[in-house]
């Protein structure tokens, strides 16, 4: 059998992270259901790479924590219990927290003035009933937090835990608009930045984060659809979790 050449190697590398990046950006978009089945063929198809490469990414991404993997049933997108949704927001609270804290010392002026115009630009998605868009500031936001803080070990913490997957299971699909008082909950946060308070904004963005934990918890308890994702109601009404 021959080896294969630098060249060849190289190109094959570039088309398994490519791969790679494609299948993971889908699944954090949410164009595959939760405890969804993707099939060999299926993926070959869409990602126009071989089956070999097709399994090296899935595997790649079950040992990530974005697909399970099923004994000659291939692999399904995640689904998470409540009691793991709400070990990862815990989690994320602490990180995020301590990630506003350093930005509060490190964030520049410009940094500064770009979260300020996020929330600006959030208000009005929040009026217009722009849910997807407000969705998309929502983690500009975020980002740019961790960003600020120069802090990539615990960047790369917030990143593994899986956040985006459990909100997108878990939130209402029946109420479109943003999470009540999650707007001002990121103004506090701005505002501590922009005072340059460590304190106050890791006691901000803790509050923020713990506030979509609880909506979680409530939602849980007034009772989901029967395989236990997407809508969650009580009494008439439904409650989106989004942080």
């Amino acid at each position: 059998m021959s080896e294969l050449t630098p060249v060849t190697a190289d190109l094959a590398s570039t088309r398994s992270n490519q791969a790679y990046d494609d299948l993971r950006n889908l699944i954090i978009s949410g164009h595959f259901k939760p405890n969804v089945r993707l099939t060999d063929a299926e993926l070959t198809s869409l990602l126009d790479v071989s089956r070999g490469t097709v399994r090296s990414v899935t595997a790649r991404l079950v040992s990530e924590g974005y697909l399970t993997s099923e004994p000659h049933r291939g692999v399904r997108t995640r689904i998470f219990t409540v009691e793991e949704a709400v070990e990862i927001l815990e989690a994320r609270e602490i990180l995020e927290s301590a990630l506003a804290a350093k930005a509060a010392e490190r964030a520049t002026d410009v940094e500064l003035d770009e979260l300020g115009a996020i929330c600006e630009q959030m208000a009005s998605a929040e009026y217009d009933r722009q849910e997807a868009e407000y969705s998309r500031l929502n983690r500009q936001f975020h980002k740019l937090v961790r960003d600020a803080a120069r802090q990539p070990t615990l960047s790369g913490f917030t990143d593994q835990l899986l956040y985006a997957l459990v909100m997108r299971q878990y939130r209402s699909l029946t109420r479109k608009d943003p999470r009540r008082d999650a707007l001002n909950e990121h103004r506090a946060i701005l505002y501590a930045l922009q005072t340059r308070n460590p304190e106050a904004a890791g006691a901000a963005m803790r509050h923020h984060v713990a506030s979509a934990r609880r909506a979680l918890l409530m939602s849980s308890e007034a009772g989901t659809d029967a395989k236990g994702l997407g809508t969650v109601t009580g009494r008439g009404s439904s409650t989106q979790v989004s942080a």
